[in-house]
């Protein structure tokens, strides 16, 4: 495992970090606590010292199997949650002192902990980040001693940096994967001046870059992937990176000959995210233990040759970028 600098945190995190979103209920499909403990457990066997949840995700259940497994793992381990989308309507009004300080104390509870390492805003409306008030109640809850950094979940570029235009944003989590091409143009360089970490979010593009996916896989029915696909429930670009299905199964074929002979396509794709100096980490998610371990496996990989880089950029330029690169 290697590892990076966070930000301006101090922080030097693992450059593969875990994403908790699927233990922490039937979102990804079913689990159960036993096996989700025992991949947090892998995680940081592997040498990730980086947690990626929320406090939607199992409506809490992610963030308090975190808290168990770290009442029983000596070492510093930064976990970072977010908070906004148990707002019901999810505006941009509810981005206030009040709701924000009830959420982040859910959290401290949740989490076992006095103080959130890195609270991100969750994907909040584009009208956020028009609004300094936000942010000054995040400063204020840095300065209660409620958080020690503070940072933002984006779905689109625009909004990244927006969101960097505060000081004291120390980190963007945005979705970036060999389908989405965009934040390399528009975002890194200006990330990268601000020193502002990058936390790769979907970096598997919802599994169809893990090169397990075919036209017959069949998603429970609770799986975001079985009922989201068009943004039915939620941002269309949370689901295989909003890239149509048939199409990201094409490129993912095409990708195959790219993938070296030690390497699983899923490491070739974390890979990849980890040649760009401006991002800090990946986090994929994992449900079992042996998935987490390959995750990890990827940060060792030699790096991917000029021709190889430019090849899978051709890919995306021909299939991808006419269907994500204009929204995202």
């Amino acid at each position: 495992m290697d590892y990076r600098e966070l930000g301006r945190t101090g922080w030097k995190i693992s450059s593969i970090g875990f994403g908790a979103w699927a233990i922490g209920g039937d979102a990804w499909g079913k689990t159960d606590d036993a096996t989700s403990l025992a991949t947090i457990h892998a995680a940081i066997d592997a040498g990730v010292n980086f947690i990626d949840t929320a406090d939607v995700y199992g409506d809490g259940h992610s963030e308090r199997l975190i808290a168990q497994v770290l009442r029983e793992r000596p070492g510093e381990i930064i976990v970072a949650t977010k908070a906004g989308r148990r707002l019901n309507p999810h505006t941009a009004a509810g981005y206030n002192r009040a709701n924000l300080t009830a959420f982040v104390e859910r959290s401290l509870q949740n989490l076992n902990t006095e103080a959130l390492d890195l609270l991100q805003l969750h994907c909040p409306p584009s009208e956020v980040y028009a609004m300094p008030e936000v942010f000054e109640v995040l400063d204020n809850l840095v300065r209660a001693g409620k958080v020690r950094y503070y940072g933002v979940s984006v779905e689109r570029v625009d909004e990244a940096l927006a969101a960097i235009e505060f000081p004291n944003v120390q980190s963007v989590q945005i979705i970036f994967n060999l389908f989405r091409h965009k934040p390399i143009e528009q975002f890194f360089a200006a990330a990268q001046a601000k020193r502002v970490g990058i936390l790769a979010r979907v970096p598997l593009a919802s599994g169809l870059l893990s090169g397990k996916i075919t036209a017959a896989t069949n998603f429970e029915a609770s799986d975001h992937r079985n009922y989201n696909r068009h943004g039915e429930a939620f941002d269309q670009g949370e689901t295989f990176a909003g890239v149509d299905y048939a199409t990201g199964l094409q490129a993912v074929e095409e990708l195959r000959a790219l993938v070296p002979i030690d390497a699983s396509m899923a490491q070739f794709a974390l890979r990849w995210i980890l040649m760009f100096d401006a991002v800090t980490t990946a986090i994929p998610g994992a449900k079992m233990p042996e998935q987490m371990r390959a995750n990890a496996d990827a940060a060792a990989l030699a790096p991917l040759d000029a021709a190889t880089m430019a090849e899978a950029q051709t890919i995306y330029e021909r299939l991808i970028r006419p269907l994500v690169h204009a929204r995202w």
